[in-house]
């Protein structure tokens, strides 16, 4: 077994990475290793030094990738290189003397509170199952915080229409609990009528599920989202991690304290969470700027 494959079975079996954060770190050796051969150089981490490693810092900002797509990558190189130590395969790390180039700040992307409150309450989303699974899928997103992939992974016996509450599996398997809305239960309560109606399901399986009854994916969600954002806001991205956003800066706005949001986010640490306070702060410098006399 190569080092590159010992290290994502590390990844998968001992971290407990996710298949899609896996992948990406694949993606990322891959793109590594295809750059050393473009210099003649082997695809070993062994032979690797610190000149190489700025070398490819260079080709991907002169190939136009963003300072933060670099620094994941990097970021990608860094964990393989411990693990590479951890197991004694080597004694130094070539990234010690590495400086990445500065990222810039940019905030966080969210949908404007009065644009959500029409898409959910004067929006018609159709009648039947894909209606009221497409409203559902957005409110849940957006009224939770939740990431697609925790979206997509929901059981039903993971949502307690009578508790109002949901247990989400985000990163690591660490598991939460998020509370629910009363008016959004009803919903919810309407999708599973519905669904089971339409479409006969195994007991503990798939909550949403495609009009052909599989379980969801990433693009079917992704898709979903887009269309209807799209009708409400002209922002470039509409994915469903905007709806994320838009959750934990609404929330902010609304004054609810940086550790519930993050507790509710599944943020590992408070430092993931604080990048919502600028968008809250640039709030308060309109509203200054708006209403004092000598602003």
């Amino acid at each position: 077994m190569s080092n590159k494959e010992s290290f994502l079975q590390y990844l998968q079996i001992e971290k407990r990475y996710s298949p899609h954060t896996v992948r990406s770190y694949l993606n990322d050796l891959d793109q590594f290793y295809a750059f050393l051969s473009s210099l003649g150089l082997p695809e070993d981490p062994v032979t690797v030094s610190s000149h190489d490693i700025r070398a490819w810092i260079v080709s991907m900002l002169d190939n136009n990738f963003s300072t933060v797509s670099v620094h994941r990558k990097i970021s990608c190189l860094r964990v393989f290189y411990r693990y590479l130590r951890k197991e004694g395969i080597m004694k130094s790390d070539p990234l010690e003397k590495v400086v990445l180039p500065k990222r810039k700040k940019s905030l966080p992307v969210f949908v404007e509170e009065e644009a959500i409150s029409i898409l959910l309450d004067d929006y018609s989303f159709g009648e039947g199952l894909a209606g009221i699974r497409n409203r559902s899928i957005i409110e849940f997103l957006y009224v939770t915080g939740m990431r697609r992939s925790e979206l997509i992974g929901l059981r039903d016996n993971d949502i307690d229409l009578t508790d109002c509450s949901v247990k989400v599996t985000g990163k690591r398997n660490k598991q939460r609990i998020i509370p629910l809305v009363r008016p959004f239960i009803a919903r919810l309560e309407e999708y599973v009528k519905i669904r089971n109606e339409n479409i006969h399901t195994e007991k503990n399986g798939w909550f949403f599920i495609t009009d052909k009854g599989n379980k969801l994916y990433d693009k079917y969600v992704y898709n979903i989202v887009n269309s209807y954002l799209a009708m409400v806001t002209t922002i470039e991205k509409k994915s469903p991690h905007i709806l994320r956003h838009t959750f934990a800066t609404h929330m902010l706005n609304r004054g609810a304290d940086l550790n519930s949001i993050k507790e509710l986010l599944g943020h590992a640490n408070l430092s993931a969470t604080q990048i919502y306070t600028h968008n809250t702060f640039e709030k308060l410098k309109k509203v200054y700027k708006q209403a004092h006399p000598r602003a």
